[in-house]
């Protein structure tokens, strides 16, 4: 399946936090390639996350739907799982609520997808600072030469050097120490055959990897997306882990 005919679901987690939403909403109203459609998958937030997400359908050229449950603590995976099974797009390209774009975020994953794979990325982090910045402005730019960023590796898009490195890998211990839940894409068909997300693990963890090793046991490579793909977090504290050795 080549890129013209993948119609891509991106999923935007979120709870609370509205502000840092808004600037990955702008993010994704300046790709050079537009998903079909773009779902929020909301764990419970306020009013005034609804009223931004109501605001902003009026910007967008494509779907923008809100897929919201009832706050009942720390529920990503059911919420997730609901975003899924609610996608009208072939590939679901999943991202968190507090993940600014890079203007090619959409095209290289949509590049880079194939039959049989599914595909993990990398994230820029973003100063203290500078995030209380760009959030009190709602402004965003970002370049090479940019000073506010930790892992400048991260920073750098270089196409011929990211198909070098895209190696497939059905290394289970290799990718699930090396995925992150905030940047990955996968086919939905491959997700709705192994249930989607496991609901059992609730708080912050691990859900990411287990759901990978499910995938590779299906018999899906993965592919490591270095160089492409870019997103930018905007700093916050780190979530509780209290959960993270029951999960």
């Amino acid at each position: 399946m080549t890129a013209d005919t993948i119609k891509s679901s991106l999923i935007i987690a979120t709870y609370n936090w509205k502000d840092a939403l808004e600037l990955v909403l702008k993010s994704v109203l300046l790709q050079s390639k537009m998903p079909y459609e773009v779902i929020i998958a909301d764990d419970g937030s306020k009013e005034d996350t609804r009223q931004l997400i109501e605001h902003y359908k009026n910007q967008f050229p494509i779907p923008l739907r809100h897929i919201w449950h009832e706050d009942k603590g720390f529920r990503l995976s059911e919420i997730r799982n609901k975003a899924i099974n609610a996608a009208k797009g072939n590939y679901i390209i999943q991202i968190d609520g507090d993940t600014i774009l890079h203007k090619h975020f959409i095209k290289d994953h949509e590049k880079f997808a194939k039959k049989g794979q599914f595909i993990s990325g990398s994230r820029v982090l973003l100063c203290e600072d500078f995030s209380k910045k760009i959030l009190q402005s709602k402004k965003f730019k970002f370049n090479i030469f940019s000073k506010h960023v930790k892992n400048k590796h991260y920073h750098l898009r270089l196409p011929l050097l990211a198909k070098f490195l895209a190696k497939p890998t059905h290394d289970v211990h290799k990718v699930i120490t090396s995925v992150r839940g905030c940047n990955m894409s996968f086919w939905k068909d491959d997700l709705l055959e192994i249930n989607g997300y496991n609901e059992d693990m609730t708080g912050w963890g691990r859900e990411d990897s287990e759901i990978s090793a499910r995938l590779i046991n299906l018999g899906l490579s993965q592919i490591n997306l270095k160089f492409r793909a870019i997103q930018y977090h905007i700093y916050n504290p780190e979530s509780s882990r209290d959960s993270l050795n029951i999960n």
